[in-house]
């Protein structure tokens, strides 16, 4: 026993550690707000990579490192998450990058629900958008602290201090910036340091794909480069000052405020000071609750969730992957875990960093941190593993979807393919698969949150299960939960239908529109109908 304790508490001890030096965050953003080019501009100024990418991968400039897949190589979007580990200032940044696009936004929830922090990325002429605030909701639901980045300053934009004033009015968020730009949008000069009153003066380096030239620069070099855009930012700063719009890290835990930095990712301005403001303000991972409400200290033994599955990363192995957060304790590659839902053990002899499509085996990793766990056929979203002392943390739930469309195999022949292949992207949560008796197993019900992802789904079954579909859309935009008892009443009103979801067997009720949901409730208020997470009329209920 007088061995044991001092070797346990070393254990503890380098876990607590680790854990400390960890900071995992995701970029949120409107779709060509820039969220991939910042992705990659971290990166590079991490030295994680020689050379940024362009979305398109134009001339002789690579596409982004971690827009992996086929299609969003060609499309110039992003689809899937990946996962990209970065090691710089002593510290492991795991930046869990997400689609930007609004019909890929559950993939985004589910990242969300395993970062710590969030980057919300705006455009400095376009400000807070839709798909922005969606996102934004979902972080406040989840009270996660958000730094903003405010990108393309070398584009034409609008006021910085506009774009602040309508943070705080429409999201009731507290701007607090931590630099300030000298010269307007699409006349970036430089950044001056809030707290030290330095500036630091950008210059462009061709094609934006290496760092820009930083010259540090007192404040009387500047004031005589600089001139009248210099004194305009002075001014503007002594009124942030007078505002009380300083820096608080307390409000800013609590999800109230928001540090603001400025700059341009795609030549590479002000990306180093975003960097150094995720490695001093963001969170370190902390103990997490399970489903029983008690928490989990990160110095415990292992636990982790499944917050993604994707398959065939590898064109050369039919692979099957899981992402996995790890919330306590020390991972070993080997260990075997217990799978909460089953009780059965699971090995864990392939597991894996991932820096966009490139892998590395993975033999340690701690609390904050992101593992891909390969051939994991038994695994699926929201699955919890754990080590030592058991617990379940709370399902990952999914949006609802307000696009449907039913799924045919073209080759008859091909049958156990099509079917293969749908199972497969239902477990990884590409789309939701809904039966019934009337319309059989040949014929599912994809349902999406978006229609590109039915493109992605035709798309997949042709090249990785080798079974080309037919998708044929269904009128219906709305969907709701019910029961056994009320099923079959719905089921014969018009413009309704009911069907199971193969996922987790929940009963769903398919609506044509709004206006004809609300006559149904207006004239059967004894059925059940209970609105799904994100359910287009009671779109704030999450």
């Amino acid at each position: 026993m007088t061995t044991t304790a001092p070797a346990e508490d070393k254990a503890t001890a380098e876990v607590a550690r680790e854990a400390s030096r960890r900071r995992t965050f995701a970029v949120i953003s409107h779709p060509d707000a820039g969220k991939s080019t910042l992705t990659e501009a971290l990166a590079l100024h991490a030295a994680a990579i020689s050379s940024a990418g362009a979305v398109h991968g134009k001339g002789d400039r690579r596409g982004v490192t971690s827009d992996w897949m086929e299609m969003e190589q060609d499309r110039g979007i992003s689809i899937t998450s990946a996962a990209l580990r970065i090691d710089y200032a002593d510290r492991v940044l795991n930046l869990v990058d997400t689609p930007g696009h609004a019909d890929f936004s559950e993939d985004t929830y589910r990242v969300l629900s395993a970062v710590d922090c969030a980057i919300m990325l705006l455009d400095s002429a376009k400000g807070l958008e839709p798909q922005t605030l969606k996102l934004f909701d979902v972080c406040r639901a989840r009270r996660m602290p958000v730094i903003t980045f405010v990108n393309k300053w070398d584009r034409p934009g609008r006021e910085p201090l506009e774009l602040l004033d309508e943070i705080e009015q429409r999201i009731g968020l507290r701007p607090t910036p931590l630099n300030w730009p000298v010269g307007i949008a699409g006349d970036f000069r430089g950044l001056i340091d809030r707290s030290s009153g330095t500036y630091t003066k950008m210059t462009r380096t061709p094609g934006g794909a290496k760092k820009a030239v930083e010259e540090a620069l007192t404040p009387e070099e500047a004031a005589r480069i600089e001139g009248a855009e210099w004194e305009q930012a002075q001014e503007e700063i002594e009124l942030l000052g007078e505002i009380g719009a300083d820096f608080d890290h307390d409000s800013f835990m609590a999800g109230e405020s928001s540090p603001v930095l400025f700059g341009a990712a795609l030549p590479n301005f002000g990306v180093g000071q975003l960097l150094h403001t995720i490695v001093e303000l963001a969170p370190a991972p902390s103990a997490k609750a399970g489903d029983q409400g008690e928490p989990r200290p990160v110095s415990k033994p292992f636990s982790g969730q499944v917050f993604k599955m994707q398959a065939n990363m590898d064109k050369n192995h039919r692979d099957r992957m899981a992402f996995v957060r790890i919330s306590s304790g020390r991972f070993d590659r080997g260990m075997v875990l217990t799978h909460a839902s089953t009780g059965r053990p699971f090995a864990t002899k392939y597991s894996q960093a991932v820096f966009g499509s490139e892998r590395s085996t993975i033999d340690a990793a701690f609390p904050g941190d992101v593992i891909a766990l390969v051939n994991a056929q038994a695994l699926a979203v929201g699955d919890t593993l754990y080590d030592g002392p058991k617990v379940v943390f709370p399902p990952i739930p999914s949006f609802a979807p307000e696009h449907f469309a039913v799924a045919r195999a073209q080759d008859a022949g091909k049958y156990k393919q099509f079917q293969r292949g749908i199972a497969q992207l239902d477990a990884e949560g590409v789309v939701q698969v809904l039966t019934s008796d009337v319309r059989g197993e040949q014929a599912p019900v994809l349902a999406a949150v978006g229609p590109l992802q039915f493109d992605v789904v035709r798309h997949r079954m042709e090249h990785e299960f080798r079974s080309p579909i037919e998708t044929s859309p269904l009128d219906y935009s709305v969907a709701r939960r019910t029961d056994a008892d009320s099923a079959p009443a719905l089921h014969a009103l018009s413009g309704a239908e009911v069907l199971k979801r193969r996922g987790d067997g929940e009963l769903l009720v398919l609506v044509h529109n709004k206006w004809r949901l609300r006559v149904i409730e207006r004239d059967h208020p004894d059925l059940f109908m209970e609105p799904l997470l994100a359910g287009g009329v009671e779109e704030d209920a999450y």
